[in-house]
């Protein structure tokens, strides 16, 4: 308590010697000068503002000091203290030194006489510690005072450097800071799916009061619920990661680092922060009182942070934390492989999800042939639970692997396009008949330029050694239609799927010199200055055709 009592008053001594310097007239010296200024700085430095929040930084073990007075004015004077932890645990208290209203006005004054107080007779009556608290909660206290009074708040952090906010005020209304609370804080998980949560809490009274300035922010991590948004803000730049304050509510695009991703979409506000321990999602979403979460990863634990937020001024209240675990994800349907029979898988859009087939060797040697119908496929093959080959396919593909008879081997494909796309597949021995003609080293078609009429366009495309049959067809197309045409073909559709207007020719030819087995053909009979659309369709030894990719030539206008 003598200790505490000297606490109390050396701020008050310091005020007093730096005001007694400044009321003598005499001539003072540039240290002198120096000193009074730094006295001056060193009291004010410690006051706590009232009705402003105050960021207090603490240095492991060295225990921090600030002092507010309340003087007798009225009946009851009212105060309202709230701590903010922004890391670790600390502990803070609240000192009261009870003094008389003109001790205090003789002190503001500089009184010397208020400085030969007895500590040790009057300290053990006047000093007292009103509120202590260890922990990282958000803290309030809420006091009266009937006599002017001297407060002291010592904080300190035992674990390692940190930083707290501490709001004052001395208004009858408190909360003008920070929104307010509804009387049940907590999150209810209202629903829980593979890859989405769902949640429901209860309004806060200040975002019916105040729409338009105060919202709801979501926080949604894989390590713990925070208790504060500032105690998130910490652990995200902790985590290796520049975060600037606030960040999810700044609106500020220009503020984003190169880990974070932005999504603005039906008015909510998603920060995306990439961190060492996974994601951290920052979703602002108004005066919602539900949301639903999605993007989730199956079967993970998840933490639900919701933080009711003034825009004004960035200060924030939370609600009380919750988690819920996403379901698993449901084993994929595996569909068996008939060897020597061709099957059609069309895959929806959704990048995580695999269509499974399965596949026992009759033989050592075998052969999967893939082909791609429409967008884009990832192509993964694995032998007893071993990956033999994974890659993304276009057009058409072969995978000759061998092993052991009734090795068991696992196709899995999936689209990685958000677009819906099909591919054909089929599994065979190795000395089975080819289903798919022997392909040329391109499936592209060429025209000349310099061939062109105004009725006429030259084609040409290669072939390969095997005697096998071409058929050409062509399209009158718009102008607009040139890209939608050859973006929506689907390469696994034969002539069957043409008019018979469409139809050219089809003609057989073959060369044993690969460098020789390239033809060309003329198409008579178009109309000048329009576009066509051709194609080529090569058949094998099982009539299944192979599409050439589409070629677009316009006719001259005038010859």
């Amino acid at each position: 308590l003598k200790m505490s009592w000297f606490l109390f008053y050396l701020p008050l001594h310091l005020l007093m010697a730096a005001r007694l310097c400044h009321s003598i007239k005499v001539p003072i010296s540039s240290s002198q000068r120096s000193l009074r200024t730094n006295l001056f700085n060193f009291y004010h430095s410690l006051i706590l503002a009232d009705g402003k929040e105050t960021t207090v930084h603490l240095l492991k073990d060295i225990p921090k000091r600030y002092y507010f007075i309340l003087e007798e004015g009225r009946a009851l004077a009212p105060f309202t203290v709230t701590v903010t932890p922004c890391d670790v645990p600390i502990e803070w208290s609240i000192l009261e030194h009870k003094a008389s209203a003109s001790f205090l006005e003789r002190a503001a004054k500089g009184d010397p006489g208020t400085q030969e107080v007895s500590t040790s007779q009057k300290a053990p009556s006047m000093v007292s510690t009103i509120f202590n608290y260890k922990g990282n909660s958000v803290e309030t206290y809420m006091g009266m005072s009937s006599h002017s009074a001297l407060y002291m708040l010592e904080f300190l952090s035992t674990e390692r450097d940190t930083h707290v906010t501490v709001y004052l005020t001395t208004h009858l209304i408190p909360g003008r800071l920070y929104p307010e609370l509804p009387v049940d804080p907590r999150i209810d998980v209202i629903g829980v799916g593979h890859t989405t949560v769902t949640l429901s809490w209860k309004h806060s009274p200040s975002v019916l009061q105040h729409r338009e300035n105060i919202q709801y922010c979501l926080l949604v991590n894989e390590k713990h619920n925070y208790k504060s948004l500032c105690a998130a803000e910490t652990a995200i730049r902790s985590s290796g990661m520049k975060l600037p304050p606030a960040l999810a509510l700044s609106l500020s695009p220009h503020l984003l680092e190169p880990q974070q991703v932005m999504i603005l979409s039906n008015s909510e506000l998603s920060i995306i922060n990439k961190v060492s321990s996974g994601e951290v999602r920052q979703i602002c979403m108004g005066a919602k009182n539900t949301y639903t979460v999605p993007n989730l990863s199956p079967d993970t634990q998840y933490y639900f942070d919701i933080f009711v937020v003034n825009l004004l001024t960035n200060a924030s209240a939370a609600y009380t934390g919750t988690f819920a675990r996403t379901l698993e994800e449901p084993e994929p349907k595996v569909t068996e492989l008939k060897e020597g029979k061709v099957i059609q898988v069309v895959l929806d859009g959704k990048p995580q999800k695999f269509y499974s087939l399965q596949y026992q060797a009759r033989h050592k040697k075998i052969q999967f042939t893939f082909q791609l119908c429409h967008g884009q496929v990832q192509v993964h093959i694995a032998k007893n639970g071993k990956t033999v080959a994974s890659e993304n396919i276009s057009g058409l593909r072969y995978f000759s692997l061998k092993g052991k008879l009734l090795d068991t081997y696992l196709v899995q494909l999936r689209s990685i396009e958000e677009s819906n796309c099909s591919v054909k597949v089929q599994v065979a021995p190795s000395f089975h008949k080819p289903l798919f003609p022997l392909l040329p080293e391109s499936l592209k078609i060429k025209s000349f330029s310099k061939l062109r009429t105004c009725n006429s366009v030259t084609i040409a495309w290669l072939g390969t050694q095997e005697d096998s049959k071409y058929c050409v067809y062509k399209k009158k197309i718009e102008e607009d239609q040139d890209w939608r045409e050859q973006q929506s073909a689907d390469r696994c559709s034969g002539p069957e799927s043409r008019h018979k207007s469409e139809k050219v020719l089809c003609k057989y030819f073959h060369d044993r010199n690969l460098q020789r087995a390239v033809t060309t053909e003329t198409i008579r009979g178009l109309n000048a200055g329009t576009l066509y659309l051709f194609d080529v369709y090569l058949f094998g030894p099982s009539d299944i055709p192979v599409r050439y990719h589409s070629k677009v030539v316009k006719t001259r206008k005038s010859c």
